[in-house]
């Protein structure tokens, strides 16, 4: 006898953004998950619309909504990539209803991550700031080399370039890595890195793991680290084309979080690296 699984019920935050349409279009392509609410923020154009059609799918039955709190009290597991304020805000909720919150948000703050990883006391909370399985395998690429090229004679610099409605800078992205840089040099990213260079800086502080931010255009997203020895150059890097990947990334988070305790996890834990 062939025994059918339960799908896991998910809701989709910012549905009209652009990785919200991707969520929804990953989530419909993926078995064992389905879309259970689409919401959107208080005033937004797109509240009544049909979730599917959002998507530019076949209609689904779906309306965006703004009522969060019955939506995740009814739900498995929420993708959430919207602002930091309202990401604080679903963890609650989420917290409230045991239900996986996977949090793609970027821009997130001291006070922002304590809010999450109080949150994550109560249920399955995943942050990272890319979902890209290529992205993590490059930062665990990062944290070896930074552990294995000495800071007195290689230095660090990270390149990134996003589209031109890129909202925060760095990116979310851009401090992964700089965090396993630092983890692979055994040192605290705030007080390393470097972003802003302008008019006479001086020397290169020895250790600084320094961040250079490019937007324009419709780029989805380059990531680069670069170092830089005497004599030699060592470069890792990645190339997103399509933002699908970020999307399916969450949705597979999403799945391997349902059978999780509750607790604060990064895509590392997802991936096993």
């Amino acid at each position: 006898m062939t025994v059918t699984q339960p799908q896991m019920n998910i809701v989709v935050t910012g549905a009209a953004g652009r990785m919200g349409r991707a969520l929804i279009r990953a989530l419909t392509e993926t078995p064992g998950a389905r879309l259970s609410a689409a919401l959107e923020r208080d005033g937004s154009p797109f509240i009544g619309q049909d979730a599917g059609t959002l998507a530019g799918l076949e209609p689904n039955g779906i309306s965006v909504s703004t009522d969060a709190v019955a939506a995740i009290a009814a739900a498995d597991g929420i993708l959430d990539f919207t602002a930091p304020a309202a990401t604080v805000s679903f963890a609650e909720l989420a917290a409230q209803a045991r239900a996986v919150h996977i949090v793609g948000t970027t821009g997130l703050a001291t006070e922002h991550m304590a809010a999450l990883k109080a949150a994550a006391r109560h249920t399955v909370i995943m942050q990272s700031g890319n979902m890209s399985l290529g992205v993590n395998l490059l930062a665990a690429l990062v944290e070896q080399a930074a552990k294995a090229l000495d800071a007195s004679g290689w230095d660090i610099e990270i390149a990134e370039m996003h589209h031109r409605h890129k909202v925060d800078a760095p990116s979310g992205t851009a401090l992964l890595l700089g965090e396993a840089a630092a983890r692979g040099r055994g040192i605290a990213l705030e007080e390393h890195a470097v972003r802003v260079r302008d008019g006479h800086t001086g020397a290169r502080p020895e250790g600084a793991i320094g961040f250079a931010t490019l937007r324009g255009g419709s780029v989805v997203g380059e990531h680069s680290v670069l170092f830089a020895g005497e004599g030699e150059t060592v470069e890792l890097s990645h190339r997103a084309i399509d933002r699908a990947i970020f999307a399916r990334g969450a949705v597979h988070a999403a799945l391997w979080g349902k059978g999780c305790k509750p607790g604060f996890y990064t895509m590392r834990d997802v991936l096993g690296l």
